[in-house]
């Protein structure tokens, strides 16, 4: 049995993988599933989406399979998904889901749950609610008729809730006044609440790409493509700016050379700042295996402990929870700042960013640069099929063959995409460009005819 759930919801080309019939069967899944088992039991769900166009045709088909099992559906239109997750717990709702496909392009959608405390569902959980969309035989039984059946209503000013949250996140006693900021939306699910929180904090605001028309999100611009911004950046002399993903759970900064900061220097300075202000939780930072080898002996100096764990914020947040953190980020730019938010929040991380940027008087550039990386490449491979990696001859002896060589070797599939993700980091950067070149070969052979 195929499984429809990946490393963050369901998630394929709108129209084909997820139809309207799959969405009508997964949003009556998922009413099943909380009816018996939400904590709250207030027979609402919320439902958001992003920008894309297939989201009218998408949103249509939950409606319609949330009703037909009783449930009362909230409708809130383009929001973030961290958001979602906020409101689903502020507005007392049994459950949340968000009708995105993050930063893929427009032609893909996605369906993102979570629980009435605005938490991620776990993959047990994922994995009772596929059993009930595969029991198709027993969904009549579930079907309520007359006064029975759920109704749907369009709330259109929860905004305001979601910008309360965030700007409370900023120090009372700072604005931005006198910060040059270029804004980049994505044309994406921020492209209102983005602009309005960092106006009302009084920043000097360029906004970009705020005007989604349902094919342009996430089109060569945002989080995956900060070339752009770079570019408004030098040409308004900014200082800074601050590159959202479609909806907006990610973040990626750009200096004032219009350069990009990577991801795990972004995390290390935070980290540090955090526990400068003591309010970094026993002195424990989650990153994952994706990020490089510096992060960690840079934080070690400041006496931080570091956690790695698979990519993907589920996991990252798991980890938190464990060990009580409050803290952890993926080099990909989903930063949770637990104490703000429930999950990955673009935003509210560019307000931890600009907040170190308002202390200090040192360009963005030297701000968030504490470390040299190691070197390290990162390659993603598109593939024709997804062979067991155990299964693939001789990769487990050309791993062993380059850790021996003093490398990290990290190959694993993509949960959302028909991509391999290869990542290789050493001490020599001719001996990690060798070793990624003879990976790379090795795979392409076998996953790509």
């Amino acid at each position: 049995m195929k499984r429809l759930f990946g490393t963050d919801g369901v998630r394929g080309k709108a129209g084909e993988f997820l139809d309207v019939a799959t969405a009508m069967r997964l949003a009556l899944s998922m009413g099943v599933y909380f009816q018996n088992r939400s904590s709250k039991q207030t027979g609402k769900i919320l439902l958001g989406k992003d920008t894309r166009r297939s989201g009218y045709m998408i949103e249509n088909a939950i409606v319609a399979g949330l009703t037909s099992v009783g449930y009362d559906v909230v409708q809130i239109g383009p929001m973030p998904t961290p958001a979602i997750a906020y409101l689903t717990q502020s507005m007392r709702c049994d459950a949340g889901i968000m009708l995105s496909a993050s930063h893929n392009p427009y032609y893909d959608n996605g369906l993102k749950f979570f629980n009435c405390n605005g938490d991620k569902l776990s993959e047990r959980e994922e994995l009772l609610i596929e059993d009930i969309y595969f029991d198709e035989s027993s969904h009549k039984k579930f079907y309520k008729t007359g006064k029975e059946v759920g109704k749907a209503k369009r709330i259109d000013d929860v905004i305001g809730r979601y910008i309360v949250s965030i700007k409370s996140s900023f120090p009372i006693n700072k604005t931005l006044y006198g910060i040059k900021v270029v804004l980049d939306c994505a044309n994406g699910a921020a492209y209102k609440v983005g602009p309005t929180i960092l106006r009302e904090l009084d920043a000097d605001l360029i906004v970009i790409n705020d005007k989604p028309n349902g094919i342009n999100i996430n089109d060569h611009c945002g989080a995956l493509s900060p070339q752009k911004l770079g570019q408004e950046v030098l040409k308004h002399k900014a200082d800074i700016g601050i590159a959202l993903d479609g909806d907006a759970d990610r973040l990626v900064v750009v200096d004032e050379k219009g350069q990009a900061i990577d991801g795990d220097k972004l995390i290390a300075t935070i980290a540090v700042s955090l526990k400068n202000q003591a309010k970094l939780i026993n002195d424990e930072c989650v990153i994952t295996v994706m990020s490089n080898m510096a992060i960690e002996t840079y934080l070690q100096k400041h006496d931080i402990q570091t956690y790695r764990t698979d990519v993907g914020d589920r996991f990252v947040l798991a980890k938190m929870s464990e060990i009580g953190a409050n803290f952890g980020a993926e080099q990909s730019g989903h930063i949770i700042l637990k104490d703000i938010a429930k999950t990955g929040d673009g935003l509210a991380s560019a307000l931890a960013v600009l907040s170190i940027v308002s202390d200090s008087d040192k360009k963005v550039s030297e701000l968030f640069n504490p470390f040299e990386l190691s070197p390290q490449l990162l390659v993603n491979i598109d593939i024709q099929k997804k062979l067991p990696l155990d299964s693939i001859k001789g990769l487990k002896e050309l791993q062993q063959k380059f850790e021996d060589m003093g490398c990290r070797v990290l190959v694993r599939y993509s949960g959302t995409e028909n991509k391999v993700r290869l990542l290789i980091e050493g001490e020599d950067d001719s001996i990690v460009r060798n070793s990624m070149s003879e990976l790379q070969t090795l795979l392409e052979n076998e996953l790509c005819g």
